[in-house]
């Protein structure tokens, strides 16, 4: 079976694997993102790209982007958190230095395509991913199409209006994203911007720090406005959320309850769940874009 390097690239980390055509990963690793330095970005994935081929045959280099990302192209109008690759084309200039081809695709619709081929997306035609992370993403399927938008900006979820005035945290990107809960977190805490702090540490003090859970409390609220303006924009069959934050176990169900208390949710209601793939969905549904247009 044929095999692929694969590539989810994000705002904190670089994710990367080695995968089998059927999604199988043998193996995977990350490393800090150096999104303002494209010189440096580009040669530690040169240097991830040669490890895996020193000992391996490979078929192709499949990424998973942030950002305005062209996928028949590979150019990025804006690389969303990785800011090097505004106006970058990365497949171009990957090409320039290894033989292997290349395939990029945007990474909340890589996440939506390993739903859709074989997670738990599998029997919907209409469907919406979510993925929640140092922003706000996603991908959309309509009538069992993957919808890229006139100018390839569909599922840019993080941009949608829910707080009008609040500051800074007007849009999902500044108030549902993983990024927004820490940065809250900070402020509660009186803690350095610099100082590195993660998710979970925030959903482990809210079980005994009630401002704490109050803060991670009004975070799930600005989470489930945007699923409902969502669902009440595009009525999918269901609504898939993903990111390395479900790995909380108890999330799903609390946004469920979150969504219930607004009251014209039950006039909307769709099922939310979690994606299948979590923090893989974006190496897995890169390769899937890669087979797509390769046709190998």
């Amino acid at each position: 079976m044929k095999k692929y390097i694969c590539f989810d690239i994000g705002g904190t980390k670089v994710k990367h694997g080695l995968l089998l055509a059927d999604g199988s990963i043998l193996s995977k690793d990350s490393y800090h993102t150096h999104g303002k330095d494209l010189e440096l970005f580009l040669n530690e994935m040169i240097d991830t790209i040669n490890m895996y081929t020193k000992n391996n045959t490979v078929s192709g280099v499949a990424i998973s982007l942030p950002g305005f990302i062209n996928p028949h192209t590979g150019y990025s109008k804006r690389g969303g958190a990785v800011k090097a690759l505004d106006n970058q084309n990365l497949k171009k200039l990957l090409k320039k230095r290894i033989s292997l081809p290349v395939e990029i695709e945007n990474d909340g619709n890589c996440a939506a395509l390993a739903e859709k081929i074989s997670g738990n997306a599998k029997n919907c035609s209409d469907f919406i991913c979510v993925t929640i992370g140092t922003g706000i993403g996603g991908g959309i399927f309509i009538n069992g199409k993957l919808l890229h938008g006139h100018s390839y900006r569909s599922g840019e979820f993080g941009f949608m209006i829910t707080q009008a005035g609040n500051e800074d945290k007007d849009i999902l990107h500044s108030n549902a994203s993983t990024n927004a809960l820490i940065k809250s977190y900070k402020k509660l805490k009186n803690i350095s911007e610099s100082e590195s702090i993660k998710g979970e540490t925030v959903f482990l003090e809210s079980s005994h720090n009630s401002s704490v859970k109050k803060l991670l409390d009004d975070w799930i609220s600005n989470v489930s406005y945007g699923i409902y303006n969502l669902a009440a924009t595009l009525n999918p069959q269901k609504i898939l959320i993903g990111g390395g934050v479900i790995a909380q176990q108890s999330l799903i169900g609390t946004i469920n309850n979150k969504l219930d208390q607004l009251h014209w949710w039950k006039d909307i209601k769709i099922p939310v769940e979690s994606c299948k793939y979590q923090n893989d969905a974006g190496m897995i549904g890169a390769m899937y874009h890669f087979i797509q247009k390769k046709g190998k």
